[in-house]
Formats: C-alpha cells, structure tokens, sequence
C-alpha cells in the first residue's frame, strides 16, 4: 500500500493529492510524515511542499467542483481529526467525477463524512466567538487563550480584526502552541509556547472579578438549566471564562 506523507501544512496537502493525479497513483492513505508508523505492507512516499502543484489543485477545487468545496476542505483540515486527509483526498476524488453536485450526494460515504466534519468545525467556530474573553496585559495587549477541539483560530481571528479593530491583541491556542496575533493593521498565525507568567494590568483584575459578579447577580437561581448550560457551553472551555472562576 502506498502511504504519501506531507508536511502538515495545507499546501503540502494539496501538493499530496496533486501529485496522486499526476503520477497517476492511488495511496491508501495520505498523513502528516510524523502520524506514519512503518509497516510491512507500506510504501512510503515523501511529497515535497510545491506552491505552483498546490495552487493549480487550490483553483481546480474551485472552478470544477465548488468554492463551497473548497471551504469543506479547508474546514476539514483545521480538524484535527485523524484520517482526515485521507478523506479529502476521496472526497475530492468524487468531486472531480460529479462537479458542482458533489455535497448533494449524500448517500456517497465521503461527502457525509466530510459535511459532518465541516458541520463539527463550523459550530465550534461559531461557539468560540462568544466564548473568548480578553484580558488586558502590560504594554496596551489584550490576550485570550483557548483550547478548541479543532484547530480554529485562523478561523475566528477575521471577526475579532473588525470588532477590535483598533487594540493590539492575541488570540492563544493552549492545546496547539499557536496564536493568532493582531497590529489594529493585519493579523497572522503564528507558534507561541508560554513559559512565564502573564503580566495583567491591575485594572484588569477588577475587571475580571466584575465579570464573575456579573455572571453570579444575573443567574437566576429558579432558571438555571445546567444541562442546557452544557450543551451551549461545554464544561472544557470553562476554564478560560471569567465568570466561570
């Protein structure tokens, strides 16, 4: 079985299937080099990262299936999720066989795997947005650090570049040594691995001491819903709530 090993980056996933065209070879699998474990029945195949290869299968996504594929793509690789290059290499397979009807033939095993992911992703996109919390440090940055299940703060770092627009601040990515960092010009993705300790402002402090009195005076007790709660707020993101310490 022939394993075609990349580089983690979505360009290097891209080279992988473009090369799977082009050499006219069909991999049993494609994974990030460091996921493969040797065995007797695999061949592996180190694809070198090439932004001409990626950028032609990049506009072929797009202008013979869909954009919206594109964007189930990209989705799918933020999630983490094992295997999942695998499946977009199928689910792309099958596009370029059926064009722009690709997502409505769900009865084709790939495209359900893949909106399902896409679905999973988008949600906690979506659910993020809202749960971030800001805390302002020394020298005028405001720092929010999260843990997500899928690799997403590329994803929500567009709406926080409108909505502080004019503040310095960084979006961290715990679990993943990432950040998403902001100028009030641009912002970009990044590794950061914390050692020390945050430098709060002292206002700050307060500040985070009135969101927990904020949360506690308007929960009324007779309304609470813990199971509800839960499904909008998942118990592992409490950690990084204010209101929630």
């Amino acid at each position: 079985m022939i394993y075609y090993l990349y580089d983690g980056t979505f360009e290097g996933l891209l080279t992988a299937i473009y090369e799977a065209y082009y050499r006219r070879e069909k991999p049993a699998f494609i994974m990030r080099a460091e996921e493969y474990e040797a065995n007797l029945f695999s061949r592996p195949v180190i694809i070198i990262t090439d932004s001409e290869k990626s950028d032609k299968v990049y506009r072929s996504i797009e202008d013979k299936i869909s954009r919206q594929a594109l964007r189930h793509v990209y989705y799918a690789y933020l999630s983490d999720i094992k295997g999942v290059a695998t499946l977009i290499y199928r689910y792309l397979q099958l596009g370029w066989q059926v064009g722009a009807e690709l997502d409505s033939q769900l009865f084709r095993e790939p495209v359900r795997e893949m909106l399902a992911i896409y679905q999973r992703v988008s949600k906690e996109r979506h659910r993020m947005l809202g749960l971030l919390r800001f805390c302002k440090l020394t020298g005028e940055i405001y720092f929010a650090t999260c843990e997500p299940d899928h690799n997403i703060v590329g994803l929500v770092a567009p709406h926080f570049a409108r909505r502080l627009a004019d503040q310095n601040w960084v979006i961290y990515d715990q679990k993943r040594g990432l950040a998403a960092v902001y100028n009030q010009r641009e912002w970009f993705i990044t590794n950061l691995n914390l050692s020390g300790q945050l430098l709060y402002e002292e206002n700050e402090k307060i500040y985070q001491q009135l969101w927990k009195q904020y949360f506690a005076g308007t929960a009324i007790q007779d309304r609470l819903n813990p199971k509800l709660q839960r499904q909008f707020m998942p118990v592992r993101y409490w950690q990084h709530l204010d209101e929630k310490n």
